[in-house]
């Protein structure tokens, strides 16, 4: 069974916009390792607006950019599928990217099912919506030294019906001050 891995930057506050604040190098190398051992992504529309088509248009004209976004681009852009969760997304970009409308679970659990690589979703509506579910089987936080005071926060509006418990497996601290943090579902 593939793993459903959500992955995502936030602030010590919480705040998870990356309209806010941009990774630094090694948060870069992180998110492209993670990037290449998965072979589907899972977003909401304003994750897959926000991802695409930016990462493949730095592949297609990388001048300007940072080696380590360029090697970030190049993984997204290597990845097979693109699934959204949209109601509002009229087409997609490319022709690797599939419009799901209902049925997140029963998208997932088929997902899960396939063969390949792992699962990765990033953002907050969607990934809230799979840890309500218990979809998410590993979680990725990298946790940032800055307090922003404002934007989107992590698992905002998440509705539990029983604690998530989770287990601290992994933590790396970058030269930054930012801790990655890896967690397994219980």
């Amino acid at each position: 069974m593939r793993n459903v891995i959500y992955a995502i930057n936030t602030t010590l506050d919480g705040c998870c916009d990356h309209i806010k604040f941009y990774p630094d190098e090694e948060t870069m190398e992180y998110f492209m390792h993670l990037t290449r051992d998965a072979d589907t992504f899972l977003y909401g529309r304003k994750t897959y607006q926000l991802m695409v088509p930016y990462w493949p248009d730095v592949v297609k004209n990388p001048s300007g950019d940072r080696k380590e976004d360029i090697e970030f681009a190049q993984a997204f852009d290597a990845v097979d599928k693109i699934i959204v969760f949209s109601q509002s997304l009229d087409s997609p970009e490319g022709n690797k990217t599939k419009i799901v409308r209902t049925g997140l679970q029963d998208e997932v659990l088929k997902l899960k099912q396939e063969q390949g690589k792992n699962i990765l979703t990033g953002g907050v509506n969607i990934p809230s919506q799979l840890a309500e579910l218990g979809l998410i089987d590993e979680y990725h936080i990298v946790v940032h030294p800055i307090v922003i005071g404002e934007g989107r926060r992590l698992f905002d509006g998440i509705n539990l019906q029983e604690k998530l418990q989770l287990k601290l497996v992994e933590s790396t601290v970058f030269k930054s001050g930012s801790v990655a943090l890896r967690y397994l579902k219980q």
